[in-house]
């Protein structure tokens, strides 16, 4: 019987495979023994974030994380089904997500919302290139607790910005938390425009949205 670290390597690996019977045979293993919140954390979604991690150092290509992100989909829905009906993992909030208006840089935020779909928060991803009003209109329509703001580019970072001020405006800054991201993103920038959080991976960013919402 494999240890509880080498289902979670396995499961990792998997992921980092792209292939989605492995993760499938992962996963089936390893619910025999792990709660499906661990497998999904400290399995899937470690996979998945070495996935963004090889990425970034150009070892793997965007059809490999689109291969790997619904292989990891794949193996959340076998989980879903063990969890009993409004458990911990079932919506711990409303997100959400889009790069900011002139930049096309996708697959950073497409790997952070795929990881907080995981961790059990619903999801909007609206894309990229978005303008700032369809950020504050999609929230509206989904009731959302929090927007994600990406931006790959210094010339962009603006953008992020503009979501914030025009929140204000509307009368909603007090109830939607705003979290930054993105490799020209700072802490200091996040303070500095007044997001509620900076996150600089995928993992952060579940790990904020957790802090904020989790609370509520």
């Amino acid at each position: 019987m494999a240890s509880k670290e080498e289902l979670l390597q396995e499961l990792s690996e998997s992921i980092v495979s792209c292939k989605k019977d492995r993760v499938i045979d992962a996963v089936n293993k390893a619910k025999e023994v792990m709660e499906p919140s661990e497998i999904i954390e400290k399995g899937l979604a470690a996979g998945m974030n070495e996935v963004g991690i090889l990425f970034e150092r150009g070892k793997l290509f965007l059809p490999h994380v689109m291969m790997a992100a619904d292989a990891m989909t794949a193996g959340v829905k076998i989980l879903e089904a063990e969890m009993p009906a409004g458990t911990q993992t079932k919506k711990l909030g409303v997100i959400v997500n889009g790069t900011v208006e002139g930049d096309v840089h996708d697959i950073g935020k497409s790997i952070v919302s795929t990881m907080l779909q995981s961790a059990g928060f619903e999801v909007y991803d609206i894309g990229r290139d978005v303008p700032t009003r369809n950020f504050i209109e999609k929230a509206k329509e989904v009731n959302a607790d929090m927007i994600g703001l990406s931006a790959l580019m210094t010339t962009t970072l603006q953008g992020q910005k503009d979501v914030i001020e025009l929140l204000k405006e509307e009368g909603l800054r007090d109830k939607i938390k705003v979290m930054v991201g993105g490799a020209p993103a700072t802490q200091a920038w996040a303070d500095k425009i007044g997001a509620d959080c900076y996150a600089e991976n995928a993992s952060e960013a579940v790990a904020k949205a957790k802090e904020l919402l989790v609370r509520k």
